[in-house]
């Protein structure tokens, strides 16, 4: 993991820095936050931001959010410093860290951070051992791939599993979601900018295309890429160099490509939505990933890896899935694959109290779910609770009444609400400054919980 810290570190600040350094951490600083921006749009590879609170937080967080930077920032101060802690909350920072520094919160807040990059891989499954196998072999090439299989199968964990064991290891590994950025703002993402390229270019901002250089991109939903953006693609592939938005010459780049996609491509080369010619130039080496419920074997494994994972990231304590349970799971269809697996073995770590976790701590989501939290039947049985309580009050104050409830049970854990929720850390932020604007109470994390 990649910090970058923000403020002097000759004091309480450079201690931080060197407990998150000796828990693997790899460090970049800056005095300011105008040299802060700049190194950002020099090297995007940052995964998370601790910022002194005598720097301007809340401008820090609307800078990031024009230039769109998604990275975590973790305001740092004095601990008895309430109001600058609620400031920067509010601002966005997902977390306080109190100085002197606690070297237990640092590694539970590096902790909450390396949760949302997944990076192991657990296989019992006899196809996903064969998958995994040729993954393996070709992954010392600097062959492109074309990763495919349904949303929530794990392919983003399979591209870094092949990046792990690639000659590039020590390179960087980027990710781009093609579907999350905006079909304008795509091409300077890819490509990075001058100044002045376009309206709110106020600086040179480097491309993931650059942030790679030397390592491994992947370029995760392809098939959602304009057909324009896929001819400049393939010609960065090609020519293994891009042209920044408004440069007046080719940039040389060493990238090895990865893409994934959950569509059928051949129906949308039919369809006239994706280039033959690139689909052939990512499809050098192939690689399927099949739905969870065609993976029966890997169900029991992946649920008590996620178990033991979010019990250690919580404190929880170790737990143990019951036979009952593991066989429930095993009937479970798992239409949202590996994610709703790991999301469900999440709920049920932090709503169990006992070190066995049952049939009853699990809660399936969706339509379709055995036991939804909120059935037909439990509402006409009991007119005072479920959908009829709800009648009369607008969905902007139902809507701010789970998020808060939620984000009160997750003991103010913000990745573990936004979890449950079903939205991103982002959009949780966004809601949570709302409404702390209008003068709602925010939970704060408690005491050793990471935001």
């Amino acid at each position: 993991m990649r910090i970058l810290i923000i403020g002097s570190l000759s004091g309480e600040l450079g201690v931080a820095a060197r407990i998150a350094v000796a828990r693997g951490a790899i460090l970049d600083h800056a005095e300011t936050i105008e040299t802060a921006l700049r190194l950002l749009r020099q090297a995007a590879v940052i995964d998370l931001i601790i910022c002194d609170v005598a720097h301007d937080i809340p401008a820090l967080m609307a800078q990031l959010a024009t230039e769109r930077f998604t990275i975590a920032v973790v305001a740092a101060g004095a601990q008895n410093d309430e109001k600058g802690a609620l400031a920067a909350i509010r601002a966005g920072a997902r977390e306080y860290l109190p100085l002197p520094p606690d070297a237990e919160l640092i590694a539970a807040i590096l902790a909450a951070v390396s949760a949302e990059q997944p990076s192991q891989i657990v296989a019992c499954d006899a196809a996903m051992r064969v998958l995994l196998a040729k993954a393996e072999q070709v992954a010392q090439s600097n062959a492109t791939m074309l990763i495919t299989g349904e949303s929530g199968t794990g392919k983003e964990v399979l591209a870094r599993f092949i990046h792990a064991r690639s000659r590039r290891a020590r390179g960087p590994f980027v990710a781009l979601n093609c579907a999350a950025i905006p079909e304008t703002l795509l091409e300077s993402e890819l490509f990075g900018h001058e100044k002045g390229a376009f309206s709110g270019a106020l600086a040179r901002r480097q491309g993931k295309f650059e942030a790679a250089h030397r390592g491994t991109l992947l370029l995760d939903e392809i098939a959602e890429m304009d057909a324009k953006l896929q001819a400049k693609l393939l010609r960065a592939l090609q020519e293994r160099t891009i042209d920044r938005l408004g440069g007046d010459h080719p940039v040389p780049v060493d990238v090895r490509i990865l893409a994934a996609t959950n569509r059928d491509l051949a129906a949308s080369i039919d369809a006239g939505q994706f280039r033959e010619d690139l689909f052939f130039r990512l499809n050098v080496v192939a690689l399927h990933i099949p739905p969870l419920r065609h993976r029966r074997d890997d169900i029991a494994p992946l649920a008590q890896h996620f178990v033991d994972h979010y019990a250690a990231l919580n404190d929880a304590g170790p737990k143990r899935l019951t036979e009952a349970a593991l066989a429930r799971l095993a009937e479970h269809p798992w239409r949202g694959n590996v994610r709703e697996l790991e999301n469900a073995m999440h709920r049920a770590v932090l709503l169990t109290g006992n070190d066995r976790i049952g049939i009853a701590d699990i809660e399936f989501q969706g339509s379709g779910s055995a036991n939804s939290s909120l059935s037909k039947d439990a509402v006409q049985t009991n007119p005072a609770s479920g959908i009829v309580s709800l009648v009369g009050r607008r969905v902007e104050d139902v809507e701010q009444a789970l998020i808060i409830e939620t984000l009160n049970h997750c003991l103010g854990n913000r990745t573990h609400a936004a979890t449950i929720l079903g939205i991103s850390i982002r959009a949780l932020r966004n809601k949570l400054r709302d409404y702390a604007a209008h003068g709602a109470i925010i939970p704060a994390p408690h005491n050793g919980v990471a935001a």
